[in-house]
């Protein structure tokens, strides 16, 4: 049995499990946080699992979904990524998007069961949520992956708004990730949060998480 961080289709039955991520865009940049609990079918697996990436110094992504995908998906942008950078410089975050949604698109027939927010900052914050067939979606100013999806996305739609400061956005996405676990049995064990502004990529002090949760 495949540990997951989200639900999918095994064969004839159903293994479902859960997981919680949100992305937020603020004034001057993207916040992405996560829960830390990987289940494997009724089990709880780990209770310090991994569900935040960078891929460049300047993007990062949520993941929800197996976990064998989402390695080999975080290994294979890594070095896509890299090459890039080495020929051209940094990738603009939306051509990191259209490449990401033409690799789980040409996948479709074995797809990655993934859920992928992805966020990051060239000349502006950007924000995008893919599906595992390649579809996402730019329209929104905060996504929200997994089983906790609901819940996170409550507590989202009642705090948001534009112009947000760092500390304001870093708040409301550990809220929104906290009422999740509070609710979704396959969320909780702790929060990681990251902060992706113009001077890169940074992962927010776990003193500070743990003040606002």
């Amino acid at each position: 049995m495949s540990v997951v961080l989200g639900e999918s289709n095994m064969g004839n039955g159903v293994l479902k499990s859960g997981t919680t991520t949100v992305g937020l865009v603020f004034r001057d940049g993207v916040v992405l946080a996560a829960d830390k609990k990987t289940t494997m079918g009724y089990m709880v697996e780990s209770k310090e699992s991994k569900k935040i990436y960078r891929v460049d110094e300047h993007i990062g992504i949520s993941v929800a979904g197996m976990v064998g995908d989402i390695l080999t998906m975080v290994r294979l942008l890594r070095a896509q990524f890299k090459l890039y950078r080495l020929e051209r410089g940094p990738i603009p975050v939306r051509a990191a998007a259209t490449l990401i949604s033409t690799i789980l698109h040409g996948s479709k027939f074995f797809p990655y069961l993934v859920h992928l927010v992805v966020g990051g900052y060239d000349s502006k914050p950007r924000l995008f949520s893919f599906d595992a067939l390649g579809g996402y979606s730019t329209k929104d100013r905060y996504y929200s992956t997994g089983s906790g999806s609901p819940f996170a996305y409550g507590v989202l739609e009642a705090g948001y708004r534009e112009g947000l400061s760092k500390d304001e956005a870093v708040r409301l996405a550990v809220k929104a990730v906290r009422a999740a676990a509070e609710r979704d049995i396959g969320s909780g064990f702790g929060i990681d949060a990251v902060v992706i502004d113009k001077k890169g990529y940074s992962e927010v002090p776990a003193q500070e998480i743990k003040r606002i949760a």
